[in-house]
């Protein structure tokens, strides 16, 4: 007899294990599978969790590093890499259980094995004791996504990284060549150059960060541009071959030296959908173009019984994202009136500056045809920012032109990730520029730039003399 349970979800990952957490406090009866031994997908395994473990530390070296500047000098840093390796696996270990037991605590059943599905209302597991049969009401397919492959930077060779095995930290090589300057290049090619490899970035697009509003990349590429060895713009890898202790590459585009020598190449340019699902074809689930599962507002697949969240269910890629979505998901199951209409998603570029950013960017808002205006605000005249040494940073309001109500925020700077949230707070809420300003905001804090930017809409900034235009 196969088991049975109300819903089934198939992948453990922040949208998976919260759809299975939220359909239990709804007292359904669920069943979360992944390969893994306990919840917690990409995201805690191999990508946003281990990352920012490693981020920690190079922001921690780079600051004793600056310390300098106000007469205070550590000696330079000893990497022991070993260690650091286990100090990033403990974090991961200590989460990954953590949410393992209160996946126990729920009651939910956790099967660990590669699903199959064999019909719109059942799945074969096939794990380490055997085979297990699944009878579902309903599945929500939290598959995620895996690290983008080019035939032509395919090399098999353990010099030649991915986003997974670059944050295994294997060693720090003495070079290292990122391509791709998108968020994981940048992250991951940060931690190795504060940790003492001579990084080079190459990028195929004229910017870094393709998509992200150039005013926030142009403080945090001030900071690369010393960071790094070299960014390389307009340019594309067309050929990589083992060459004695290293890599040799061979680029195409703006770039002087054509050939050059890496001892390690860290290959970062985007994710694919994991939506080739064995026994999907035995759905009436539908897949787009781009490998993505279509779904509707409330997340359900072209069959009635299957939802998709997360990654495989289209972009941003973000565990936030697909978190939200997976409580949409259960609640459509369970009967309510949800759909997934956010109004901004956050994204952070966890970089030291971090840039963060919610809503439309000053660029989409242009090819909208918006009327809108820009508010910003330098961190030079932000006290908190001066106290810390980081004045570098920028705070960026887009608002609606005839009522000033935000339709975007940005901000570029230390602990930027940590304040965007309250852009998306005024977004979702409707709020105008008028109730930024008029929300007191402890002092002196980075938050205040939220604020003051809000005046500088008025030509009313307190720390920025700027009038506002009239007419």
């Amino acid at each position: 007899m196969a088991d049975s349970v109300q819903v089934a979800v198939l992948g453990a990952g922040p949208g998976g294990y919260a759809a299975a957490f939220y359909a239990a406090d709804l007292g359904m009866q669920v069943a979360l599978i992944d390969e893994e031994k306990n919840p917690g997908g990409v995201c805690l395994y191999r990508g946003c969790i281990p990352s920012k473990a490693l981020l920690h530390v190079a922001k921690v070296v780079d600051e004793a590093r600056h310390a300098g500047h106000w007469g205070v000098t550590f000696a330079e840093p000893s990497i022991d890499v070993d260690k650091l390796r286990a100090y990033k696996q403990g974090v991961v270990d200590k989460l990954t259980s953590g949410v393992g037991t209160v996946a126990r605590l729920r009651k939910v059943k956790f099967i660990q094995g590669r699903a199959t599905l064999t019909g719109p209302k059942s799945l074969k597991v096939a794990g380490a004791s055997g085979e297990t049969e699944l009878q579902f009401e309903h599945l929500i397919l939290a598959t995620g996504s895996h690290p983008t492959k080019i035939p032509s930077l395919s090399l098999d060779s353990p010099r030649m990284m991915d986003s997974t095995s670059g944050l295994e930290l294997p060693d720090v090589p003495k070079s290292l060549l990122v391509v791709g300057g998108g968020y994981i290049g940048l992250e991951l090619g940060s931690v190795y150059a504060t940790l003492g490899s001579k990084v080079s970035v190459v990028e195929m697009t004229p910017g870094l960060l393709p998509g992200a509003d150039r005013d926030l990349v142009q403080v945090l590429e001030k900071k690369l541009k010393k960071l790094f060895s070299n960014i390389m713009l307009n340019t594309k890898v067309v050929k990589v071959a083992e060459e004695g202790q290293g890599i040799r590459v061979t680029f195409e585009g703006d770039v002087a030296e054509k050939e050059q020598v890496f001892d390690r190449v860290l290959v970062a340019i985007g994710r694919r959908p994991n939506s080739k699902i064995p026994g999907l074809e035995t759905t009436r689930v539908k897949v787009d173009q781009k490998g993505f599962i279509e779904t509707d507002p409330q997340r359900r697949t072209a069959e009635p019984t299957i939802f998709a969240i997360g990654d495989v269910a289209g972009e941003p890629m973000l565990a936030h994202k697909a978190s939200h979505e997976a409580r949409v998901a259960v609640e459509a199951i369970a009967g309510h009136k949800a759909v997934f209409e956010p109004q901004a998603i956050p994204a952070v570029v966890f970089t030291d500056p971090e840039i963060a950013w919610c809503g439309v960017t000053e660029a989409q808002a242009q090819a909208d045809g918006i009327e809108f205006e820009v508010a910003k605000f330098p961190w030079g005249a932000l006290s908190r920012a001066i106290t810390v040494d980081r004045p570098e940073g920028l705070t960026k309001l887009i608002l609606e032109k005839s009522t000033g109500r935000v339709l975007g925020v940005g901000i570029a700077g230390s602990g930027a990730g940590e304040l965007i949230a309250e852009g998306a707070l005024a977004i979702e809420m409707g709020a105008s520029a008028e109730d930024m300003k008029l929300v007191i905001h402890p002092h002196p804090t980075l938050s205040e730039s939220l604020m003051e930017s809000a005046e500088v809409f008025f030509g009313q900034s307190t720390h920025v003399y700027k009038p506002r235009r009239k007419g």
